[in-house]
């Protein structure tokens, strides 16, 4: 199949796959009328309360991309009593972080991993979660994903009398007041939300993106380094090859000869950072390595492989949560971008010292993250990259830092 053949066939696929099917037609209907339901305000038993709540029910990288609104929160209601409500497995992110009061989680439909629901569980765990969150007594609720229908019906549920968040169709019939989704960084529409609570105009210039490495987990990644013979002085560079899907994933015999030739450039010892269930992956790019190289999967938490990036004279990988940690620390990086769209989720900061790599196929981004059991062949964005490009960015990004 020939290039412009291929992308036609993947624009209407593409177009296929975004169109809404029946069965969420018929939700939409449902939720449209659950919003219609009277329920009743939380009471106002505490004077002049001042409790926001911040919904976030995804992983790393969002999470990590709502900290600068959290912030912008925090500096334009000091005295406000904050609260984040995520899944349990962003607690640790947030765990760096001081500008909210507490940290509450539950398991939010869809995005709990490797579990399963009944038609009617997402429901009853909103009552149930509802009810929690009745009690607290909230003043206003920040829905701070675009399409979290979930988490705003939650706070319909709750009682909560300021309810903000996106103007997406499923999303909107529970909320008090609306903002424009528009096509812009994630990081910008997270603070506008913060903006239409506050009333405070934004600057995207001051909403950096910060992890504080603390001092324990950057001594257990130097014993960890120590104990592979790599002392303080030994330069070090970091990959990231995984990724949530296959389709955001490079060619493993790419990413070897990334490695290699950093280690060369540079004297520095690769580091494979990943999960448990991505250390075969990175055994399959060590195989095709002509030097040694250290598989860190599986060994790090958030705070010790925070640290281990900042420790890295540079980062790269696919697009991926860890990859908005390493530019949280600091530390420069090349990421690769497939069928995400970067102009939402793109690494946040210096462009010299972040940049970002995609393909110029008429495709992409299709901002279709799942392809299932299609051909990767048909889905060539990511692959597309050359290693060529990658050194050379690299090579750039590091520069940057003098």
């Amino acid at each position: 199949m020939d290039r412009e053949t291929l992308v036609l066939r993947n624009k209407g696929m593409t177009e296929a796959f975004h169109r809404l099917p029946l069965k969420h037609v018929l939700r939409r209907v449902l939720l449209r009328t659950a919003a219609n339901i009277p329920v009743m305000r939380t009471a106002e038993n505490r004077k002049n309360a001042n409790t926001i709540l911040m919904i976030r029910p995804d992983h790393l990288g969002d999470v990590l991309l709502t900290t600068p609104a959290l912030s912008l929160l925090r500096a334009a209601q000091p005295s406000a009593d904050i609260h984040m409500l995520v899944g349990d497995w962003s607690a640790d992110v947030l765990a760096a972080y001081d500008d909210m009061d507490t940290i509450l989680t539950l398991p939010f439909p869809g995005f709990a991993r490797g579990t399963t629901h009944s038609a009617l569980s997402p429901y009853q765990l909103a009552l149930k979660s509802a009810r929690k969150l009745r009690a607290i007594n909230y003043r206003a609720a920040l829905i701070m994903r675009p399409d979290h229908w979930w988490g705003a019906l939650v706070a319909q549920l709750a009682g909560i009398p300021i309810r903000i968040g996106y103007d997406h169709p499923d999303v909107a019939p529970f909320l008090t007041q609306t903002v424009a989704l528009q096509h812009e960084h994630t990081v910008i529409q997270n603070a506008r939300l913060v903006a239409a609570l506050t009333q405070k105009e934004i600057d995207p210039a001051n909403l950096p993106l910060q992890f504080r490495v603390n001092e324990a987990d950057r001594g257990q990644i130097d014993d960890e380094l120590y104990a592979r013979t790599i002392n303080d002085d030994k330069p070090i560079f970091a990959i990231h090859p995984g990724a949530g899907t296959w389709v955001k994933r490079w060619d493993i015999e790419k990413w070897a000869a990334v490695a290699d030739t950093l280690a060369g450039r540079l004297d520095a010892t690769p580091i494979f950072t990943g999960g448990d269930h991505e250390r075969e992956l990175i055994a399959s790019i060590q195989s095709h390595m002509r030097i040694s190289a250290i598989n860190f999967a599986g060994e790090t938490d958030i705070g010790t492989l925070a640290a281990l990036y900042q420790r890295a004279q540079i980062v790269l990988g696919a697009d991926s949560g860890p990859m908005h940690l390493a530019v949280a620390v600091g530390t420069p990086t090349v990421t690769l971008f497939g069928a995400a769209d970067p102009v939402a989720f793109g690494s946040w900061g210096d462009t010299l010292k972040h940049p970002m790599l995609f393909s110029d196929i008429g495709c992409r981004p299709c901002r279709v993250l799942d392809w299932g059991a299609d051909d990767p062949a048909y889905h060539p964005c990511v692959r597309d990259i050359t290693v060529a490009r990658v050194l050379d960015t690299a090579a750039r990004a590091l520069a940057s830092r003098e």
